[in-house]
């Protein structure tokens, strides 16, 4: 099937795919003991913003990701020594700025001098770190952001102030996060914006099982309040029994980072409430989507 759906899609150049096509397209492969399509309402989410295109975690790639027609944006944020928070991956700034400055031990005025643009394309060059309050002054009306935390739940008690002075509506801004207790913290301390538990999916050698399993990550999300889980995309484990068992838990459904057609294509048509893409309007126009 994935194939097939790939194949389709690469032959359809600049023509968007709707929702008769691929529902055509799966009659056609001997699908049709599946059920029917969702309602194709899915969110794309720019990862670092448009990072296929502009340099990761900078206003330039966030800036590109609206343009793109995202719906959100996705990025990372550290605290500093002087308690600011800002928009970079790493916990150093070698890989993006050439210069090994460790985060947390560095001052935003420090980590300001640097160039985060120049290693992506030369036209990028002088690209500054954004601190938070600068990516949420980029979000349009209607549209959100998800603040991925890479640090501890030492940053959640300065969240709230950088949130109220963006004036952003809660429903815009969510935190994702793969340390449990930051999403605990979060949902004890801003209870009014949602928050998502991250988690890959790695294969257990002795077992052959991919861990966490299903009922981990139920376990986890209640105990930790969380009001979704974004999940590594594996189409071996996120199935539709996998996805039947998280809507009956009640938990929102979004998968990251897909930027194959085919395997979007596979996603949409479980009802994922996002995809997390470098390629926003790539797959935009993959999907079909307006």
């Amino acid at each position: 099937m994935k194939n097939v759906l790939q194949q389709h899609s690469v032959s359809c150049g600049k023509h968007s795919l709707n929702r008769s096509v691929v529902y055509a397209l799966f009659l056609a492969t001997g699908c049709c003991m599946m059920s029917p399509l969702p309602a194709l309402a899915q969110k794309l989410v720019a990862h670092r913003g448009a990072s296929h295109d502009a340099p990761e975690n900078t206003i330039a790639s966030f800036r590109l990701a609206w343009e793109q027609n995202a719906d959100a944006i996705e990025g990372d944020y550290y605290l500093t020594k002087d308690k600011q928070i800002v928009c970079i991956h790493d916990a150093n700034t070698k890989r993006t700025a050439g210069v090994d400055l460790k985060i947390s031990e560095s001052t935003l005025a420090e980590l300001r001098q640097l160039d985060y643009g120049s290693w992506k394309d030369a036209r990028f060059k002088g690209e500054p770190i954004p601190t938070l309050a600068d990516v949420l002054a980029t979000v349009p009306a209607g549209k959100q952001v998800l603040i991925e935390i890479k640090c501890g739940p030492e940053i959640v008690p300065y969240l709230p102030a950088v949130l109220k002075s963006s004036g952003l509506r809660s429903e815009q801004t969510i935190v994702i996060c793969f340390n449990e207790q930051v999403i605990a913290a979060t949902r004890e301390q801003i209870p009014e914006i949602k928050a998502y538990w991250l988690t890959g999916l790695k294969k257990n050698n002795d077992t052959g099982l991919f861990e966490p399993s299903i009922e981990t990550i139920l376990k986890k999300a209640s105990e930790i309040r969380a009001t979704g889980v974004d999940i590594q995309a594996n189409r071996d484990v996120v199935n539709e029994t996998f996805v039947k068992q998280l809507r009956a838990a009640k938990l929102e459904f979004h998968v990251w980072t897909v930027n194959d057609p085919g395997d979007a294509l596979r996603f949409q048509q479980l009802g994922v409430d996002s995809i997390t893409t470098d390629r926003p309007a790539f797959l935009r126009t993959k999907l079909g989507l307006k």
